[in-house]
């Protein structure tokens, strides 16, 4: 076991936890809220992806606004709920940063490193052994479901409740998986039609 950012980390976890990941403390987001997707902004997508406005592959997403909207309204949801359970904003954001390293998408995890660091959640040097496991606990499951998600069974689920997660958030992690590599894979496929069309 090595100690890292507050957590203990299995050797089998060994890959590497965010830099900046923090044990993140109170469920609260400061700072304004990025633009995304308002009236007259592209979506997180279309950045990430570098669709430039004005070229045949924007004309082709202008088409398809209705589904960048609804997308953008997802990452909100999911990145900056209301109501953000046992899974706070700051972990939700260190938790997609990961994702999207370990997706080869390094622009989309400053993205959210960024959103990390806006939380306002510090760092505690001060963690319950308890909070220590139920972490490391989302971290596998988070990679589990980024990395090999057919593996994934019923065990791993029994694995994040003995380690202290409620069904809801057992939901809200997964929905967080879910979504964040539904965008990888979307802004993987908008780069290759934007390099085919060069």
């Amino acid at each position: 076991m090595q100690i890292k950012y507050g957590v203990v980390i299995p050797k089998a976890l060994n890959l590497t936890l965010l830099n900046e990941y923090a044990l993140l403390m109170p469920n609260r987001y400061n700072g304004a809220l990025p633009s995304w997707g308002r009236r007259g902004c592209m979506t997180l997508i279309e950045h990430m992806a570098g669709i430039r406005p004005g070229t045949p592959l924007a004309q082709a997403m202008a088409a398809r606004a209705e589904i960048l909207r609804l997308s953008q309204a997802a990452h909100d949801a999911v990145l900056l709920p209301k109501k953000p359970g046992g899974i706070s904003h700051g972990l939700r954001a260190a938790l997609a940063a990961r994702m999207a390293r370990q997706n080869a998408q390094p622009r989309l995890a400053e993205h959210y490193d960024e959103l990390m660091r806006r939380s306002g959640e510090m760092q505690d040097s001060d963690v319950s052994l308890r909070e220590q496991t139920r972490v490391a606990a989302i971290v596998t499951h988070a990679d589990l479901l980024t990395l090999r998600p057919r593996d994934a069974t019923r065990n791993d689920i029994e694995a994040l409740r003995r380690a202290g997660l409620g069904e809801p958030d057992i939901v809200r992690l997964a929905e967080l998986a879910a979504f964040v590599n539904y965008q990888v894979r979307v802004i993987k496929g908008l780069q290759g039609l934007g390099e085919a069309k060069r």
